[in-house]
């Protein structure tokens, strides 16, 4: 799909916080694009298949319920989604199975800097969940640069430094590392 080479780039700009026995993951990162072009990546379905680890059945700019589809190869797994709060281009918040994402962007310039909030099921999935959104956030930026690679998701993640990425959040969050998730296919 490109003619350049995939590179995540390094593991950095994560931390986990610890609530109400609920472990969050927040992930950083500056994108070299305007909020209103990343809300759009963020929300259009078209977009979040070229990038993201699911699929949605509708735009999730706006509240309500949604289906996100977990994608791992020819293996799909449905699962639900309530878009709590949708700001555009500011803030997206929806929960995701168990989980609870939050999208918020702030400009910088002509840039964004988007800052995500995910709260995982238990702490082993922190940096399941760090280096999966690497990945896909590092897939966006090649998107959103006109210079797609196609989504990276499940098992092929491995096959792009999801391991190597793994290992080093696990250093830089100070946590366990949960290791590859079995049965994340299945709907974790």
């Amino acid at each position: 799909m490109t003619s350049t080479p995939f590179d995540p780039g390094p593991a950095g700009g994560a931390e986990a916080v610890e609530a109400d026995g609920r472990w969050t993951h927040v992930l950083r990162r500056r994108l070299r694009h305007p909020r209103p072009t990343v809300w759009s990546a963020l929300t259009d379905p078209a977009q979040l298949a070229a990038w993201a680890p699911y699929t949605s059945d509708r735009d999730l700019g706006r509240t309500g319920e949604a289906t996100l589809t977990m994608v791992d190869g020819s293996t799909t797994v449905d699962l639900p989604a309530q878009i709590e709060r949708a700001e555009p281009p500011v803030l997206l918040e929806y929960s995701w199975g168990d989980d609870l994402l939050r999208w918020e962007l702030e400009e910088d310039g002509d840039a964004t800097l988007l800052t995500l909030r995910h709260t995982v099921s238990g702490q082993e999935w922190l940096t399941r969940a760090a280096a999966g959104w690497h990945l896909c956030l590092a897939v966006a930026e090649r998107l959103l640069d006109g210079d797609p690679v196609g989504p990276i998701v499940g098992e092929d993640a491995r096959n792009h430094g999801w391991d190597e990425l793994h290992d080093a959040y696990a250093a830089q969050l100070g946590v366990p590392g949960g290791g590859w998730p079995e049965g994340v296919a299945e709907g974790r």
